[in-house]
């Protein structure tokens, strides 16, 4: 069936929502298993999942605390990481224009991959049907997988020697190369790269996040800075001409 305005088919666009859904809620089982690796209770893990439901905010949470870090120090890093998701509703808050009823249940579902099958879709219609879509396939099959995961922690042994920690990243850096179109947002992403990995061996666990998260009011002061410098140097000329 295709939109009545035109847009993308309902099926296709349920078919790519549900391509995104289960090969992101796959990954909820390493979450599981990295966070029972990290001494979390089988209910604190399958809280996050259940409460937090974002990903990167959550990997970085136990990963700092596997790593040492102070739980407030995790916290705050798994914190300002979530933090993106309030810009991404804005954002959707005027392409879903859902009634104001069904907004706080919708709002834990604004994630990355929600956000990204959301905005690739050509008309209301298909954006409601691709958020939900993806939404409820990954919101269910996370926290299937987490708890399978977590019930499976003692199975798998290590995490660290099958690297299943990595994986939440993995799919999260995987999401945004796409995204990052313009020159600034490469430099952005390329700086907090630098400042995250650059202060792991000095600072504590967690701490780094926090620090990254600087690069982009960094970036931004300094391109406010050179338009303001541009902006003058051509005032200068033009007034030079005009003697």
């Amino acid at each position: 069936m295709r939109s009545e305005d035109g847009g993308k088919p309902d099926a296709a666009v349920v078919r790519d929502a549900l391509g995104v859904g289960v090969a992101v809620g796959l990954s909820g089982f390493a979450f599981g298993v990295t966070s029972a690796g990290s001494g979390l209770t089988l209910l604190q893990t399958c809280a996050l999942s259940l409460l937090v439901f974002t990903g990167a905010s959550q990997f970085a949470l136990v990963g700092a605390l596997a790593g040492g870090g102070n739980p407030f120090t995790a916290a705050a890093g798994a914190f300002f990481l979530g933090v993106r998701n309030a810009f991404y509703g804005l954002r959707l808050s005027q392409l879903l224009a859902l009634p104001r009823a069904v907004r706080p249940f919708a709002a834990q579902w604004v994630i990355d991959e929600t956000t990204a099958v959301a905005l690739a879709q050509p008309t209301r219609r298909s954006v409601r049907i691709g958020f939900t879509v993806t939404g409820l396939t990954l919101y269910v099959l996370w926290n299937l997988t987490t708890l399978l995961g977590a019930l499976g922690a003692d199975a798998i042994g290590d995490t660290d020697a099958w690297g299943l920690d990595a994986a939440g990243p993995a799919v999260f850096l995987a999401l945004l190369a796409p995204m990052l179109k313009t020159t600034m947002e490469r430099v952005v992403a390329g700086l907090a790269v630098v400042l995250g990995l650059g202060l792991l061996p000095v600072l504590p666990a967690g701490v780094p996040v926090l620090v990254a998260a600087l690069a982009a009011p960094a970036v931004l002061w300094a391109e406010g800075r050179r338009r303001a410098r541009t902006g003058s140097a051509e005032d200068d000329d033009t007034a030079g001409e005009g003697r």
